[in-house]
């Protein structure tokens, strides 16, 4: 239910009492013309029947008038209060407006068509400078990746400690550096996804080569079941989702035995792929916020290193794919989030 509807009962709406009371300046002048009128009747010999049915009939004909007057426009104002509770974008009211009876209504109208003309400019201009922003950050992106492979190659000529460090340092630069390229295109991956048919095993053993280096540094043991399946997706999206959460696997590990394990469980709807690990787990009040932009929780307040984007980004992109994903956990047990495949040739992007 939308701030609208939580607002319905507590709306203000016309009602004639208050309509005449903010009229009293009117009032005042018919009360003053009535009892001018009858000041000026005293001086002939009016039957005071005929003073009274006169004072009875100014003021009968002022209420009706006035009534007659706030029904037309209370119809108006609860025909646009009406439409407005049934429209979804709250905007389009200017579109939807009944027709117009009264001068100002008609100048409500122009003033909600102005507002909402210059509004649309201000947000298409903001659009703008966005899309100039997110294109940028993008080349960016691409350009930093040749220092980086450039770096790359002067390690692997130079094998030591201290290049072997600097790799590392490397490995977490190109990490943020790809996660700063999908957090740009998160919000139009309907214009940058191929669903095509997946192997479940194939992409998590691509993300696990990837890792290698770090997994057997880190001495993580990988468990991977029975993980043949085939999904509908965009490999390349799903990657990036499976790379995150192996990251953060290895990131919030134990000091020792740890280990990840893969399996998947095929439902009638859907398939469902496992990630477990055995790490130090997050606390029971905040599981809840991981999904959450910026949330790093204490875990990431311990040193980790933690920006609290990559499950933010996980979240985003698979609703943007139409994936289900969950996350539980126990301190000092472990995290196991679950990866819901629809059952579908194709995948409805939002």
């Amino acid at each position: 239910m939308d701030w609208y509807a939580t607002r319905k009962k507590g709306r203000k709406r016309m009602q004639f009492a208050k309509y005449l009371k903010e009229r009293w300046k009117t009032f005042a002048f018919l009360l003053f013309a009535m009892v001018t009128i009858e000041i000026f009747l005293l001086l002939y010999p009016v039957h005071p029947v005929i003073r009274i049915y006169i004072a009875l009939i100014i003021s009968a004909g002022y209420l009706t008038g006035t009534y007659m007057e706030y029904h037309a426009k209370k119809s108006f104002y609860d025909d646009v209060m009406g439409t407005l509770n049934q429209l979804e974008d709250k905007y389009m009211i200017v579109e939807m407006l009944p027709q117009t009876k009264f001068t100002e209504e008609e100048l409500l109208k122009q003033i909600l068509q102005d507002s909402n003309k210059a509004m649309l400019e201000k947000v298409n201009s903001y659009k703008h400078i966005l899309a100039e922003y997110k294109d940028y950050i993008e080349l960016w992106i691409h350009e930093i990746k040749l220092p980086i492979a450039t770096a790359r190659m002067m390690i692997e000529n130079n094998p030591g400690e201290v290049t072997k460090n600097i790799e590392d340092e490397i490995d977490e630069i190109e990490g943020y550096t790809e996660q700063a390229l999908y957090y740009a295109r998160s919000s139009h991956a309907n214009k940058d996804y191929c669903v095509t048919a997946c192997n479940v095993k194939a992409m998590v053993n691509e993300v696990i080569k990837r890792n290698k280096k770090t997994l057997i540094n880190q001495r993580v043991k990988i468990v991977i079941d029975d993980i043949e399946r085939t999904v509908y997706t965009d490999s390349k999206w799903c990657h990036f989702i499976l790379n995150q959460i192996i990251n953060n696997s290895i990131k919030y590990k134990k000091d020792t035995d740890a280990e990840i394990h893969f399996f998947v469980e095929e439902n009638k709807e859907n398939v469902i792929l496992y990630i477990k690990d055995n790490g130090i787990g997050i606390k029971s009040g905040e599981i809840g916020k991981v999904f959450e932009k910026g949330f790093t929780g204490s875990n990431g307040r311990r040193g980790k290193k933690s920006t609290g984007i990559g499950l933010y980004l996980c979240k985003k992109l698979c609703n943007r794919l139409g994936l289900g994903i969950e996350l539980e956990s126990e301190e000092n047990a472990g995290t196991e989030v679950k990866i819901m495949f629809p059952k579908s040739s194709f995948s409805l992007l939002k």
